[in-house]
């Protein structure tokens, strides 16, 4: 009996042994380690697979010995070959978009294991050295002894206590946490807090309540690391005009030339974030919230913002973005991919020499008429409600963006000195050419995150059901308080969508009451600023139920609501829906008789819905062109965005009889002379337009000296403006020569 005991605890022994060694060759050949791995990876490798062949030798040289029985060799025998197991299934799964913060900790603790088990196991050797079968090579113990390598380990687990203490890392340890972890970069530092954000999930799941709280000291330790890398950024930048936050790629930190909106509802440079996506991240970068789909939907809003920022400011917008990138590869790429990519510019104009000759076809002026958005950007497109009375403190101070991004502050150009103008009387023109603001509504917006939306979740249902209630100010409440959600952020606007509100808003719009009709037409345009919202709110029929707040509503109701069909006239199936439901009169009649900033935003409305054809003469027929004549007195500042309209209109031939009957042509001359860049490039499409159609119009526009600006504009405008410019003033030329030669 003892002697099968003894036999069955030495097949034991020796099979603990035989293992251990199985594993240390396993890691030895590991072949994952050069396919995409960062180099911090690569170097620990190399660190264990030298520890690992020194010890290696001396096991294999003892394997058939009895000293595979002894008791203190079996147990650190047993701790090493769990720690190189350990240490094998960390490496397998180490991919480019791993931690390295966590991969550092627990390769560093599991190294530190395996190199205290190397020294026993020499300790117990040399204890044993009389049944040593060869003598152990004191060198490699030496090696063993004194093997060292850098520890990252060390200043990460410092900053993270200095940040459980209170006390945020300082920026050279922050420093030296980036360049040991390769953590120098925005996406980078993405990427890390990405992985970290998996791995908690994953430790939720899990219910590993100690590893959860780790991995959230890591991610606090990540997330003030990207704080004061993007400050640090911001403040080394050389514009001499501060870029709003708002209009600087959360990947990029540059200014947007192309922006799209992902699923979480945020704004991206579209290269940037197409990388970040074709990486195999399906996560906001912003948020962190899964991305359910990867369409990138073009944020018209922002794009217009940004082009009118950049002209009010004297900042050129870059042709073009190129992305270089050092990515690392998705993991399930196979560490293949490293591209580069060009991303197109925003901002251009295409040309079209049959609309030159007056004989455009609808699409080309279609195409022509859709540059002006540049120029007519949005006053309230997806603008979150103000909820302030006009004479609110915050509502002359610039707004901060909300968590989409999608809209920042607003834009206040530079006045040009000028003399008096005839066509004015005695005003200075330092105090009538003011160019025109074109960003949002001001909004006194906050900037929040919701990393768990069950709250708020079960807070919008209630408001919801709320909004069924037989009691009127139970429903004025609910409308009321939904309608400040909406203003605040992203997250509150995808929740209120996706609880049902829409329909419901919808309904409201007919409610007698004033305020409830007041506080759904606010809810649903600060909803629109998400583009699923907005298609969700046209596809629940809102388009007539929005006119009938047009023509019955507030003030305030009404303005709201010219701005919630701007909002959704960026689709361009609702532009020809809004155009065919009526929408256009009354937009008209608010046009001319609303509020100042009421007009500003039924002026912005009709813009884009005059970029479908089919809307001009809906336009002109209700009488639009009177009012945008009037709303070209530059003392209203509204200039540019009347001119955009009128733009459109002149391509109509009773556009053109409008704006030569109400007296537009003498106002067109004069923005040539002294409007803004974009207020200049339209208006000199505009006169183009009425002289190649109309002589009668050509000599008025001769007569008003249109000639001196046409020719300063041909060599000093926009693209798109020189183009007009020569070409009217080569119309000119050829009119005098054919007139010359009938003489």
């Amino acid at each position: 009996m003892n002697d099968w005991l003894f036999h069955y605890t030495g097949v034991m022994e020796i099979s603990l042994l035989k293992t251990l060694l199985k594993n240390i060759s396993s890691f030895l050949h590991l072949s994952r380690i050069d396919n995409g791995c960062s180099e911090i990876v690569k170097k620990y490798y190399i660190t264990i697979e030298e520890l690992l062949k020194l010890i290696k030798p001396e096991l294999e040289s003892i394997i058939d010995t009895e000293l595979a029985s002894d008791e203190p060799l079996q147990k650190e025998l047993a701790g090493m070959s769990q720690s190189v197991d350990e240490l094998k299934e960390l490496f397998e799964d180490c991919h480019p978009l791993m931690s390295k913060v966590y991969f550092v900790l627990k390769v560093e603790s599991l190294l530190t294991k395996v190199q205290t088990h190397c020294l026993e196991i020499f300790e117990v050797l040399q204890s044993s050295c009389e049944q040593l079968p060869v003598e152990l090579n004191p060198s490699s113990l030496e090696k063993i002894k004194h093997m060292g390598y850098e520890k990252p380990s060390d200043i990460v687990s410092k900053a993270i206590r200095e940040q459980v203490e209170g006390s945020d890392p300082t920026s050279e340890t922050r420093s030296k946490i980036a360049d040991l972890l390769s953590l120098k970069t925005n996406q980078e530092l993405l990427i890390e807090a990405v992985a970290l954000e998996n791995l908690k999930e994953n430790a939720e799941q899990a219910e590993k309540s100690d590893d959860l709280e780790d991995i959230e000291e890591m991610i606090s330790l990540i997330t003030h690391m990207h704080d004061c890398y993007v400050e640090m950024k911001q403040s080394e930048s050389s514009n001499p005009v501060p870029i709003p936050p708002d209009f600087c790629c959360p990947l990029s930190l540059q200014l947007m030339t192309d922006p799209v909106i992902v699923a979480s509802g945020q704004t991206y440079e579209r290269g940037y974030i197409r990388n970040w996506i074709e990486l195999g991240l399906n996560i906001c970068p912003k948020t962190m919230q899964t991305l359910v789909h990867s369409n990138l939907i073009p944020n018209y809003t922002v794009k217009a913002l940004i082009a009118n920022w950049c002209e009010s400011n004297n900042v050129k917008l870059p042709e073009s973005v190129r992305i270089n990138i050092n990515q690392p590869t998705s993991p399930k790429s196979n560490g293949i991919q490293i591209h580069q990519e060009e991303a197109s510019s925003p901002v251009h104009h295409v040309r079209s020499s049959s609309e030159d000759s007056g004989k455009a076809t609808t699409e080309t002026n279609t195409r022509d008429e859709s540059k002006n958005l540049d120029s007519a950007g949005p006053s309230s497109t997806g603008v979150a409600d103000e909820g302030l009375p006009a004479n609110d403190s915050s509502s002359s101070t610039p707004a901060t963006s909300d968590v989409s991004g999608e809209l920042a502050a607003e834009f206040r150009a530079a006045t040009p000195q000028h003399e008096v103008s005839p066509r004015f009387g005695n005003r200075a023109r330092n105090q009538i050419w003011r160019r025109s603001s074109f960003g949002p509504r001001v909004v006194s917006s906050v900037t929040e995150t919701r990393p768990d939306l069950t709250e708020l979740e079960t807070q919008v249902k209630k408001l919801v059901n709320d909004l069924t209630s037989a009691s009127i100010d139970t429903v004025r409440t609910a409308t009321g308080e939904i309608r400040l959600l909406a203003r605040h952020n992203m997250d509150n606007r995808i929740v209120i969508a996706n609880c049902g509100a829409i329909v419901l808003l919808i309904g409201l719009l007919r409610s007698p009451d004033q305020k409830i009709q007041e506080n759904s037409v606010t809810a649903l345009l600060n909803l629109s600023i998400n583009d699923i919202n907005k298609a969700a709110i046209a596809n629940a029929d809102a388009i007539e139920p929005l006119i009938h707040v047009l023509e019955t509503g507030s003030s305030e109701a009404k303005e709201n609501s010219a701005a919630t069909l701007f909002s959704l006239s960026v689709i361009e199936d609702n532009k020809i829906r809004i155009g065919r439901s009526g929408a256009i009169g009354p937009l008209v009649d608010l046009l001319g008789h609303g509020t100042p900033r009421g007009k500003k935003d039924a002026a912005t409305a009709l813009f884009n819905l005059s970029i479908f054809h089919e809307n001009k003469a809906r336009i002109v027929q209700a009488g639009a062109v009177k009012y945008l004549v009037e709303l070209m007195d530059p003392a209203g500042g509204m200039v540019d965005k009347a001119v955009a309209v009128l733009s459109n209109l002149a391509t109509l031939p009773e556009g053109r009889a409008a704006i030569g009957q109400e007296g537009g042509i003498p106002m067109l001359v004069e923005v040539v002379e002294l409007g803004s860049a974009r207020g200049k490039e339209n208006a000199a499409a505009a006169l183009l337009q009425l002289c190649t159609n109309s002589s009668r119009f050509c000599n008025i526009v001769l007569q008003e000296g249109a000639v001196p600006p046409l020719v300063a504009l041909s060599q000093s405008g926009t693209p798109r403006a020189k183009e007009k410019a020569q070409s009217l003033l080569s119309f000119f030329r050829n009119q005098r020569h054919a007139n010359g030669g009938r003489g």
